[in-house]
């Protein structure tokens, strides 16, 4: 997926507030400038230029959060939007700074936590392998060392968010996908899907792929027991997929040669067995169902 997409659209809905509050800023510094004017000149001449670095330097010791207090937020969405355009111009070195500007000023918003861990994730990366020649000429071994270089930066800057969002199951789904569509990492990927799917606020689909990324890795039989599992805890619900999960299960049956008399029926199949039927009558009913299962799988 395009990160640039997702951050047009996500700044868009940003800058509209931000430019709301900087309107009344300037009124009010407008309606205070006669007063400010002569201050500032005295001040000014004492003090060297800000700048960026001055401003990153600075924050190690908290002086310009003290300083901000609660426009710390507004001035964190003014400047990424300032970080937008240095990724349009493809700064890797600013972008890094910025970022880490940003998050520092207003850790609160996993927006910039997520998107900047994208940027250098999947955007760097690209730019670095271009500039040393593009994907035809940089041997693969060295686009592979680029990529893990930009996705161990990205992972530490996912950690430092967790430090805010200890229980956000969208850090963790973050990076199981670097390491799954970056760094093609499918063990690594499952540990971090399976952790976002333990977290309260978890997408249904985190479990789901957790067991794909299971199967990739050969772990059939892993796969199996835990997707039955999950087709027994997930609600009934269409966003939980259940019906894809009973697929997958089916599938997994025949690979692993599982006896008929052994697969899994969902609750409410066995549920529907006549009360009165046999133990024999029930193992052909289900046998049936189980067949016809398979003939449409798919």
């Amino acid at each position: 997926m395009s990160v640039r997409s997702g951050l047009k659209h996500s700044l868009f809905l940003r800058v509209r507030g931000v430019c709301t509050v900087l309107l009344v800023l300037i009124l009010l510094g407008a309606a205070t400038r006669p007063i400010e004017a002569p201050a500032w000149q005295v001040v000014s001449a004492r003090q060297p230029e800000m700048n960026l670095q001055a401003i990153e330097g600075a924050l190690g010791q908290g002086l310009v959060i003290g300083v901000l207090g609660g426009f710390r937020a507004v001035m964190a969405d003014f400047l990424w939007i300032r970080t937008n355009a240095i990724w349009e111009r493809r700064d890797r070195v600013k972008l890094d700074a910025m970022v880490r500007l940003v998050t520092t000023l207003d850790p609160r918003a996993d927006f910039f936590w997520i998107n900047g861990a994208r940027m250098i994730a999947y955007d760097v990366p690209n730019w670095r392998i271009q500039e040393e020649g593009g994907y035809t000429d940089v041997p693969e071994n060295r686009q592979r060392a680029l990529d893990r270089e930009q996705a161990e930066q990205a992972f530490a800057m996912l950690a430092r968010a967790r430090e805010f969002h200890p229980n956000k199951a969208k850090l963790y789904l973050e990076v199981g996908q670097i390491y799954m569509n970056r760094l093609k990492d499918s063990a690594s990927a499952a540990k971090w899907f399976l952790l976002a799917s333990q977290q309260a606020d978890a997408p249904y689909f985190a479990a789901r792929i957790y067991g794909e990324l299971l199967r990739r890795e050969g772990k059939n039989s892993e796969a199996y027991d835990f997707l039955k599992q999950l087709h027994i805890d997930l609600p009934d619900d269409p966003y939980a997929q259940k019906p894809i999960i009973y697929d997958r299960i089916r599938e997994l049956e025949q690979e692993l040669k599982i006896p008929k008399w052994q697969c899994f029926q969902p609750k409410a199949a066995v549920d529907t067995l006549p009360v009165e039927a046999s133990l024999e009558e029930k193992v052909r009913m289900l046998e049936k169902a189980h067949c016809h299962d398979h003939g449409h799988a798919h």
